[in-house]
C-alpha cells in the first residue's frame, strides 16, 4: 500500500508539474505575443495594405487612361505621322531604308524554320532588307539545321547572314550586340528583332517602319504578341490573361501618356541612331531589353505601342520552363532598378514628370510591389492573422480591393472570365517565386544573372498529342518544388484552425489557395513533356 500511494503522489506531482510548465510557457508566449508578435504583424500588415493600395490606384488610373481614350476613338499611333512608302520610276527601291532583321536563338530544333521562314517573307524590297541568324547554338546538330536553312533561303535570293560566335558571353544581349559589329549592319539604318518563336506577318515592315522614316523623335515600334498556344492547357490560358493585360493596358498607358514603356526584346523596330546614342545592348542585368529602353527613353527618344499590330508566337506550356521565364521577368528589372535608380534621377534630359513615372510607376509599383504585396499579403498576412486573431485585416482589401483587380486583369481577355479564381490561385502561387526573384535581384544575390532560356515547341497540338501518346518521366528534384510544398501545407494547416476556432472565415480562400500550392508544388499544371 505504501507503494501506491508513493507511485500515486509521484504521479501527481509529475502531472502538477507538467501543468505549471504548460502555464508558464503559455504566460510567456501570451507576453510575447502581446509585446512583440502583434504589433510587428500589425505593423507588416499597414506595410502591406499601403503597397495594395499603390497597386490598386495605379491600376486604376491606367485603365481609366486607356478606357478613355478608346471611348474618344483616339490611339497612340495617330499622333504621329504615317505614309507608306511608294515606289519611285527614277530612284527605284533606294526610297526605302535599308533594313535589318536580327533573328538571335538557341538551341531551337522545334522553331527555327518558323522563325527564319517569316524573316525572309518580310515583304520589303530585297537589296533593302539584311535577315541576320544569331545563332548561339551547343548542339552541333541544331546549329548544322539552322546553317541549312540560312542557305536554303539565300539559294532563294533573300539577303540572310548565318552568324555564330565562339562563346554566350551576354547571352542574347551579347548575340545582339555582336550582331550589329558587321559592316553590312552598320550601314543599315532600322534594326528589327524576332525571338526565335515570333512569326510576323509579311507587312510587318510596312506597318511599323513610316512611323520612323516620318517622325525623328521615335525610336522605337513596339508590336504586340499574339499566343498561338494559349488554348494548349490551363496554364497558357492564365498567361494569356495576364499578358493580355501588360499589353492592352500597361504598354498601351505608357505610349499614350509619357511615350515611354519597357520594350518586350521582340516584335519591336529600333532606330539604329536611337539604339547607338543609348549605348548600345548592355548584358549587366537579364533584362537586356528593358534596360536598353530606359536608356534610350532618358536620352528622350519616344516609343510608340500599336495594339493592333501583332506578331504570333508561343507560351510556355511547361511548368519548369514557365518559372525560369518568370525568374528573370521579376530579377532582372529589380535589379535594373537597383543600377539606374541613381541615374534616373540625375537625368536632366527629361522631365521631373516622366522620372517620376519610371522611378515610382513603371519600376516600383509595377516590377517590385506588385510581386510583393500579392504573396505577403494573401500567403503570409491573412494565415498570420487566423493564428493572431487579435490583428484584423480590413474587409476591403481582402474582398473588394482583390476583386476589382481581378475584374481589371480579366476585362482584356473576355473569353477567359470563367477562369479568374484559377488565375487568381495560379497567380498567388507565382508570387512566391516572383517575390524571391525579386529580392535576388534587389540585393544582387547569386542568382541574378541567371539566364535560362525558355523551351519551346512549335506546333502546339502536335506536342500535346505526342505528350497524350508518351508517358513521361522526371527525375523527383525537376518535378516536386519543396517550397510551394510546404507554404501549402502552412496554409492547410491555418485553414483547419480557422474553420475550427477561427471568426473570420478564411478557411474558404485558405482551403483553396493551399491546395493550389500543394497541385504546383507536385507540378500538376501545364504539358508534361517528357525528357530527352
Amino acid at each position: 500500500m505504501e507503494k501506491l500511494f508513493t507511485v500515486a503522489y509521484l504521479s501527481e506531482l509529475f502531472v502538477g508539474a507538467q501543468d505549471d510548465i504548460a502555464e508558464q510557457i503559455e504566460l510567456i508566449w501570451g507576453h510575447i505575443k502581446v509585446l512583440l508578435v502583434v504589433p510587428f504583424l500589425r505593423i507588416f500588415m499597414y506595410i502591406n495594405l499601403v503597397m495594395l493600395i499603390m497597386l490598386f490606384t495605379e491600376m486604376v488610373y491606367m485603365v481609366v487612361v486607356v478606357t478613355t481614350n478608346k471611348l474618344f476613338g483616339k490611339k497612340p499611333e495617330q499622333r504621329y505621322k504615317f505614309k507608306p512608302f511608294e515606289d519611285d520610276a527614277e530612284l527605284g527601291s533606294s526610297v526605302y531604308p535599308l533594313v535589318l532583321v536580327q533573328v538571335p536563338m538557341f538551341n531551337e530544333r522545334e522553331v527555327y524554320q518558323l522563325s527564319i521562314g517569316a524573316a525572309c517573307r518580310l515583304s520589303w524590297p530585297s537589296d533593302r532588307i539584311v535577315v541576320q541568324v544569331l545563332d548561339d547554338s551547343t548542339d552541333p546538330l541544331i546549329k548544322g539545321m539552322v546553317e541549312m536553312e540560312c542557305q536554303s533561303w539565300a539559294s532563294k535570293g533573300i539577303n540572310i547572314h548565318y552568324q555564330v560566335r565562339d562563346n554566350r558571353k551576354g547571352y542574347k544581349a551579347g548575340a545582339l550586340k555582336e550582331g550589329l559589329k558587321h559592316d553590312y549592319a552598320k550601314q543599315c539604318e532600322y534594326v528589327v528583332i524576332f525571338d526565335a518563336d515570333f512569326q510576323p506577318e509579311p507587312d510587318f515592315l510596312t506597318q511599323t517602319i513610316p512611323f520612323l522614316h516620318h517622325n525623328s523623335k521615335l525610336g522605337l515600334v513596339q508590336g504586340r504578341w499574339k499566343f498561338v498556344n494559349s488554348n494548349d492547357c490551363l496554364m497558357t490560358r492564365i498567361q494569356e490573361i495576364s499578358l493580355n493585360y501588360h499589353f492592352k493596358v500597361e504598354q498601351e498607358f505608357g505610349s499614350i501618356t509619357y511615350a515611354f514603356f519597357g520594350f518586350n526584346g521582340t516584335a519591336g523596330v529600333w532606330r539604329m541612331a536611337a539604339l547607338d546614342e543609348a549605348g548600345g545592348w548592355k548584358d549587366r542585368t537579364t533584362v537586356e531589353d528593358m534596360d536598353l529602353a530606359v536608356r534610350a527613353s532618358l536620352k528622350g527618344w519616344e516609343f510608340l505601342y500599336i495594339g493592333s499590330l501583332m506578331v504570333k508566337n508561343e507560351l510556355p506550356s511547361v511548368l519548369k520552363a514557365y518559372r525560369y521565364q518568370q525568374h528573370r521577368w521579376s530579377c532582372g528589372p529589380a535589379n535594373l532598378f537597383r543600377k539606374m535608380i541613381f541615374e534616373i534621377m540625375r537625368n536632366n534630359r527629361v522631365t521631373l514628370w516622366k522620372k517620376l513615372y519610371v522611378l515610382y510607376s513603371f519600376f516600383f509599383v509595377r516590377k517590385i510591389v506588385a510581386h510583393i504585396v500579392a504573396f505577403t499579403l494573401y500567403c503570409i498576412v491573412i494565415p498570420a492573422t487566423v493564428l493572431i486573431p487579435e490583428v484584423m485585416i480590413p474587409v476591403w482589401s481582402t474582398i473588394y480591393i482583390p476583386t476589382i483587380i481581378t475584374l481589371l486583369n480579366a476585362a482584356g481577355t473576355p473569353r477567359s472570365f470563367y477562369l479568374v479564381v484559377f488565375w487568381v490561385l495560379f497567380e498567388n502561387v507565382m508570387s512566391l517565386h516572383r517575390t524571391k526573384a525579386t529580392f535576388i535581384g534587389l540585393f544582387e544575390a547569386q542568382r541574378a544573372n541567371e539566364w535560362v532560356v525558355t523551351e519551346k515547341h512549335g506546333d502546339a497540338s502536335r506536342v500535346k498529342t505526342e505528350t497524350q501518346q508518351t508517358q513521361p518521366r522526371f527525375k523527383i528534384g525537376e518535378r516536386i518544388l519543396m517550397l510551394e510544398l510546404f507554404v501549402g501545407f502552412i496554409l492547410f494547416g491555418c485553414a483547419c484552425y480557422d474553420l475550427a476556432y477561427g471568426k473570420y472565415h478564411y478557411y474558404v480562400y485558405l482551403y483553396l489557395q493551399a491546395i493550389a500550392f500543394i497541385v504546383m508544388g507536385c507540378g500538376y499544371i501545364g504539358n508534361q513533356v517528357p525528357n530527352s
